[in-house]
């Protein structure tokens, strides 16, 4: 059994530091009980203040946050960012699943050429990976460090 569960890389997580969103090629790294880690494509500021939106859900999540530490990467930036809002942590984690969810389907049609709606992708994923899925309680704790 795997110690941890793979993040998809192509959960897509739209960043501003203002009312307007850009999409720097973001993803999401990780979510834990305060905040998430990212990768972007640009360095963003400590301290700074910024609005987060996931796309890939219906209606859209979006939060705020605030960098507490962004390291540069070979190619890009890993950042982490404390959620303003704490309730906004267990959205995030459910947010976190559908995503996963919705990779594993799309995964599914490319690798078996099967096609799964929303909720047989959802019963598939949560009985091969919903167990290895961290708790918050064993959370990676680094996002905020």
């Amino acid at each position: 059994m795997r110690s941890y569960i793979r993040h998809p890389t192509d959960v897509p997580i739209e960043l501003s530091p203002s009312d307007r969103m850009h999409d720097d090629h973001s993803r999401i790294k990780d979510v834990s009980v305060g905040g998430l880690s990212l990768r972007s494509d640009i360095a963003l500021e400590l301290k700074s203040l910024i609005k987060i939106r996931i796309p890939l859900v219906e209606p859209p999540f979006e939060t705020h946050g605030k960098v507490v530490w962004c390291k540069k990467n070979q190619h890009d930036y890993e950042v982490g960012v404390k959620f303003i809002d704490e309730q906004d942590a267990y959205a995030a984690r459910m947010v976190e699943q559908i995503c996963h969810i919705e990779h594993y389907r799309i995964l599914i049609k490319d690798k078996e050429g099967r096609d799964l709606n929303i909720e047989e992708a959802a019963q598939e994923w949560i009985e091969k990976y919903a167990r290895d899925f961290p708790s918050f309680s064993s959370s990676n704790r680094e996002t905020l460090n």
